[in-house]
């Protein structure tokens, strides 16, 4: 629910000194329009090569699986990065990929699992704030730049993906699309459509970097220091 939506903006045109705008601001059409040539002839397959190629400019793990060994994978991963606490999103494709009864095996076999509850609060943040790995699906992929888009909500927080020393993203095959263009233009349907979009959508490409000093690259300054993308079929 929005609240005091028009209060604010008739505030704010006031202070503008003219009429509170109501009708819909129609977009110009531009003659050239090259954002939406890039890669735009390539299907889902060589988009997915397209990703894998940039993961190498990002410093970041790429695997390939399908939804039957997802949790395999998923296990291999966990196991590199050593284990120890996990923190996910409360998403209801952990059951659509087999995930559920993964993570309940995982509790099992003393590794931490802990699924984001809105219900906890700050529990939740402080879990993530000391857990090894945090385990999130992408919405929208963007194959030119390596990038995960998260549409973060109460169920799937933007500290998941931050907090943690490590990230893992799994990438079902059909979030795929060549660009920011490509992303920006769904979730403007979205919104058009009547669709709730979260006040924060985080783009994700790859583990944290920094080149602010002397131009020389750093990784895991701010966040995760190592990722890794599963693209499942």
């Amino acid at each position: 629910m929005i609240k005091n939506r028009e209060s604010f903006l008739k505030n704010i045109a006031d202070q503008l000194n003219r009429p509170r705008i109501k009708t819909e601001i129609t977009k110009p059409v531009w003659t050239k329009q090259p954002q939406w040539e890039v890669y735009h002839e390539l299907s889902k397959n060589e988009l997915i090569d397209v990703l894998e190629e940039q993961c190498k400019v990002i410093h970041t793990t790429f695997k390939r699986g399908t939804k039957q060994n997802l949790p395999g994978i998923l296990h291999e991963t966990i196991i590199e990065y050593g284990g120890g606490s996990i923190i996910t999103a409360n998403d209801k494709r952990n059951s659509a990929f087999g995930l559920s009864s993964f993570y309940d095996h995982l509790n099992s076999d003393h590794i931490e699992v802990c699924k984001w509850d809105e219900k906890k609060g700050n529990e939740n943040v402080h879990f993530a704030e000391q857990a090894n790995i945090g385990i999130t699906f992408s919405d929208i992929t963007l194959a030119e730049s390596g990038t995960v888009t998260l549409l973060n909500n109460k169920n799937n927080s933007r500290t998941i993906s931050l907090l943690p020393t490590h990230y893992i993203a799994i990438i079902p095959k059909e979030t795929l699309v060549p660009r920011m263009s490509q992303a920006t233009r769904i979730i403007h349907e979205k919104n058009k459509n009547g669709e709730v979009i979260p006040s924060c959508v985080s783009f994700i490409t790859g583990p944290s970097n920094s080149a602010d000093i002397e131009l020389n690259l750093v990784v895991g300054v701010h966040g995760p220091v190592k990722a890794t993308y599963i693209v499942v079929e």
